[in-house]
């Protein structure tokens, strides 16, 4: 719609302001999502967002699209449904890092091995920060939460690594510090014909950076501009080397696996005899 500015596209304004938190990189990514909404040129009818609880669940309240707000950990399930409804729809998913590894984690990783052409954005700000930051699937080891305060013992997921091993095609991670690369690698992850993963890092200073003394939402992003490293370098050098670096870029794009939809399209034709 020429003339109109993407904020008003795609923005619900009487629902503004936002109740995120002072710092929180939440906005980051939605404002990321929708630049990489408009960058694809994809009818805003044709969008379906589905969200499932959490603080990055919220945004869905904010954006003008067709919309679910599902269960806890269940916005997968629901957005397969969707799909396979109508498989002409364009989904997106955003989720937490919580709501996608742990409560959601089995439906995360069949929607990875079916390959169904959802967008997947994970806002991972390393704690379940709604419900008072408790840690989560990706708290990295040693640090400090509501439910850790002597130190988190657990190992962390990848998130990446864990949903191109399950079988995503494309599978990518940047952080709100690096905005123009976010947006960018969403919008290859809505246009990709698969099951795509866009983790993005998010920083949470009220609860996950107060505890762990990280300073506020300027100080944490500027952590993350600091640990970044793309994964091009990253390849290049040890384990050792990697700790406390953040990999961006893309760690996966494949396009030899059939998306799961057409392939249903196919069973339906055959027991309908017209294959």
């Amino acid at each position: 719609m020429a003339g109109v500015h993407v904020y008003d596209r795609f923005l619900r304004q009487d629902k503004l302001p936002h109740i995120w938190c002072s710092g929180c990189g939440n906005g980051i990514v939605t404002n990321a999502l929708i630049r990489a909404i408009e960058k694809t040129g994809i009818d805003q009818n044709q969008i379906v967002v589905v969200a499932g609880v959490g603080c990055s669940s919220r945004a869905n309240g904010y954006l003008d699209f067709c919309g679910l707000h599902t269960n806890h950990g269940r916005p997968l399930a629901y957005a397969t449904g969707v799909k396979m409804a109508n498989p002409k729809l364009h989904v997106i998913v955003v989720t937490g890092d919580g709501d996608s590894a742990s409560i959601g984690g089995n439906h995360f990783i069949h929607a990875c091995r079916r390959n169904l052409d959802i967008t997947t954005v994970i806002y991972n700000n390393d704690n379940y920060g709604m419900t008072g930051g408790q840690y989560s699937p990706t708290t990295p080891t040693g640090a400090k939460s509501k439910t850790t305060v002597y130190g988190n013992i657990d190992t962390p997921f990848d998130l990446c690594k864990l949903a191109s091993a399950a079988g995503a095609t494309f599978v990518a991670r940047s952080t709100v510090y690096h905005v123009t690369q976010l947006a960018d690698l969403i919008a290859k992850g809505i246009e990709h014909k698969g099951f795509s993963v866009i983790e993005a890092m998010s920083c949470c200073p009220t609860l996950y950076g107060r505890l762990n003394k990280l300073g506020d939402g300027p100080a944490m992003l500027q952590r993350f501009k600091d640990q970044a490293i793309p994964v091009q370098k990253a390849r290049q050098l040890s384990e050792e080397a990697l700790q406390d670096k953040i990999v961006t870029g893309v760690f996966t794009d494949r396009k030899d696996r059939p998306e799961y939809s057409d392939q249903y399209q196919h069973v339906i034709a055959r027991a309908e005899g017209r294959e």
